[in-house]
């Protein structure tokens, strides 16, 4: 049986997840998240949506961004790692 490489938990579904050569598997969106998800280089929360991206560092905002005093663009959705876009979204099937 297989165990959440976050919390231990054994119990209910648990799937795995792959972004490039990491590969974990969690019993909730929750773990995956806290193991998976990038860090803001400015004040450390998990970045769920579109980072801010500059050469120093990735930012949860604008606002961290600036300052951290980097300079900063929005991400391209086409660098976006999400395997299945949601119905309805830009190149999703829907």
């Amino acid at each position: 049986m297989d165990t959440c490489d976050v919390c231990g938990n054994h119990e209910g579904r648990m799937f795995t997840v792959t972004m490039a050569s990491q590969t974990g598997t969690f019993d909730s969106f929750e773990c995956a998240i806290h193991m998976m998800a990038p860090a803001c280089e400015h004040c450390g929360c998990r970045i769920l949506g579109h980072p801010v991206e500059s050469e120093p560092g990735i930012y949860c905002c604008l606002h961290c961004a600036k300052e951290a005093g980097n300079p900063h663009r929005a991400a391209k959705p086409q660098h976006s790692t999400v395997a299945v876009p949601a119905p309805g979204a830009a190149g999703g099937q829907g």
